[in-house]
């Protein structure tokens, strides 16, 4: 028997991120995949503007920056005329609170790729070919049943999260339902495939009754990516499909579909688990809730479960409360729920052939969804401004005490908590909590330009601090490690967020980071 913390079961962006959350805060995990190979296909390559945000945090920006890019101009044809043309977002211009306002596109296969590179460094190896056959827990913890290369092995975990999707075998094994529905007659294959005769300036689109074909340049790659009806005969080829699909729809016998390298039939299923935890098993994405691909939320959410849950079981590793952890299925059920909403309301658009259908707006960004009203989230103001508890924190430029430019997602990344202070005369009180809760909370207060600047301070220069977080001098907003505020107070600030630090975290058996 093999003793870890967490054993992670799924090695998709869900369960790659749940581990990077926890190895960067030095928690022992195992991520194990029952795949023998690594997922290779685009399948998810829309990563929306607030999980762009994550993956600043974890580390992997820079790599995902250089993998995608903005989409592409489509174009729908009825033989060589072009009937319509538009994007599904117009591309905007970064605000000082928002620095990823577009959602970016990045083959999945490469954004797994990034995050497991990313564990790695960290000193955690995804380990394939390996599956969970069974397992009980107790009070203390979790006994899995591992197997591998005709091997079987016992593990010990303190908890175990199934990221495993939507056929998931730690759902099942927990007699969690999974309510909703399939739908069969919903149903669109698709494809990346090696394609000729079209070029990679923009998408193509022909129009087919209720449905057609369109072939995508893949972001990234030298791929396309092929949608069209799935085939009626189970036993024919794909790529011969494809390439009848293609050719009957444009009328042009110069596109040659050559190679298909991967392909799924996909249908419209939506269904939500009816919980998200079991005693010391916690269920993470697709495992959790399936959603149609229409606003591309899926794996978005998948990776915000991650976000939310890995923060929370290191920190309840470390001896916080049951209540931090307890938070993870009421705060992630309503977002999925949520997400599931928007999906199928597009997915009724393209039903009913709406001329807007295609159209996708900044509700599907991620960047106002809140936990208002949560357990952790604690806003003791008369009079709320825009910003509250619960809320997205936003980003802003400034400058430290020394002159450098930075901004508040730089003081942001890493697994801490931030607080900050606005108005001078807290530097004292700000100097206390830092060094009575630090490192795991790291503390700024938020000057103007001409007051005394403390080690801690952050001068906020042009005023976007201030407009970002629409607050004044003498409040104290508290923010958690994913990003999100948990508590703004007025009255006796330092006084506030030391009682609730101490409520949420308890007496650490470690450093809560």
């Amino acid at each position: 028997m093999t003793d870890v913390e967490v054993l992670i079961i799924g090695a998709g962006p869900t369960g790659l991120t749940v581990a990077c959350e926890l190895a960067v805060r030095g928690v022992g995990l195992r991520v194990v995949d029952r795949a023998d190979r690594f997922f290779g296909g685009s399948r998810a390559d829309g990563i929306q503007p607030r999980t762009m945000e994550v993956l600043a945090d974890l580390g992997v920006i820079d790599a995902i920056l250089a993998a995608g890019d903005l989409g592409i101009l489509m174009r729908a044809y009825q033989g060589d005329k072009v009937v319509w043309e538009g994007r599904m977002t117009e591309p905007t211009e970064p605000t000082p609170s928002v620095p990823y306002p577009n959602p970016w596109f990045v083959p999945q296969f490469r954004t797994e790729e990034i995050l497991r590179e990313r564990l790695a460094r960290l000193g955690v190896r995804v380990e394939p070919s390996t599956e969970l056959t069974g397992f009980t827990q107790d009070p203390d913890g979790v006994t899995a049943t591992l197997v591998a290369g005709g091997r079987t092995e016992t593990v010990r975990a303190r908890y175990l999260v199934g990221a495993d999707g939507g056929r998931s075998t730690v759902r099942k094994r927990l007699g969690i339902a999974f309510p909703g529905e399939t739908d069969e007659n919903t149903t669109m294959l698709f494809a990346d495939a090696r394609v000729d005769g079209v070029g990679r300036d923009h998408g193509r689109i022909w129009p087919v009754g209720d449905s057609g074909v369109s072939i995508m340049p893949l972001a990234g790659t030298e791929l396309f990516v092929v949608v069209a009806r799935p085939p009626e005969d189970p036993d024919e080829p794909i790529r011969d499909h494809l390439q009848r699909q293609v050719t009957e729809a444009s009328g042009r016998q110069d596109i040659l579909v050559r190679e298909v390298t991967w392909h799924t039939v996909w249908r419209a299923n939506t269904r939500l688990a009816e919980r998200f935890r079991d005693g010391r098993v916690l269920l993470a994405g697709d495992a959790g809730h399936v959603h149609p691909p229409t606003g591309g939320q899926g794996m978005n959410t998948g990776i915000q479960d991650g976000y939310n849950l890995g923060w929370k079981l290191a920190a309840t590793l470390a001896g916080a409360p049951a209540r931090l952890l307890d938070s993870y299925e009421p705060e992630r059920m309503a977002a999925a729920r949520l997400a599931l909403d928007l999906s199928t309301k597009l997915l009724e658009k393209h039903r009913r052939g709406d001329d807007d259908a295609h159209v996708r707006g900044a509700e599907l960004y991620g960047l106002t969804l809140n936990y208002r009203g949560g357990s952790l989230s604690r806003d003791d103001r008369a009079e709320p401004g825009t910003v509250t508890a619960g809320d997205r924190a936003p980003d802003a430029p400034a400058t430290t005490a020394d002159g450098r430019a930075v901004r508040l997602f730089d003081l942001f990344r890493g697994p801490h908590w931030t607080l900050l202070a606005f108005g001078a005369a807290h530097g004292g009180a700000v100097a206390a909590l830092g060094d009575r809760f630090g490192p795991a909370l790291r503390a700024h207060t938020v000057v103007r330009p001409g007051d005394p600047a403390g080690e801690r301070a952050v001068v906020d220069g042009d005023g976007h601090v201030r407009a970002g977080y629409d607050v004044a001098d003498g409040t104290f907003v508290l923010i958690r490690p994913d990003g999100y505020v948990g508590l703004v107070t007025e009255a006796g600030g330092a006084e506030r967020v030391a009682e609730y630090w101490t409520e949420l975290h308890g007496a650490p058996r470690r450093a809560l980071l």
